[in-house]
């Protein structure tokens, strides 16, 4: 079974993705130390910004991707026998897309 994101593309998706992550990470401790948000209402109202929305929505399709490179090169290192990794594969391809949706949900309600 040949894998989908192999070679440099999958190298490219860990690395890119580890720069964004780390970045907004950076720019999240920034703001928070600069102007900490002490109230729900606060909080939301920094969420449902559609900046701030879109910079996480960015944040967590780059882990999801981060998670998905790598756990899929551990399941191809280390899942042993080889007809066992396409149903463990399909498994986690499912429940990162279940969080995908479940992002998405979560982003949307903060909008409102």
């Amino acid at each position: 079974m040949k894998a989908q994101t192999s070679g440099l593309p999958a190298w490219l998706v860990q690395r890119v993705s580890a720069v964004y992550m780390l970045l907004f990470i950076v720019f999240v401790v920034g703001a928070l130390s600069l102007r900490p948000r002490h109230t729900y209402s606060e909080w939301h109202a920094w969420i449902g910004h559609p900046g701030m929305s879109m910079a996480l929505f960015v944040f967590f399709a780059a882990l999801l991707g981060h998670m998905g490179v790598g756990l899929r090169d551990v399941l191809f290192d280390y899942v042993r026998p080889a007809r066992l990794r396409p149903v463990l594969l399909g498994v986690l391809i499912a429940g990162l897309l279940g969080m995908a949706v479940w992002l998405v949900w979560i982003l949307w309600r903060a909008q409102g």
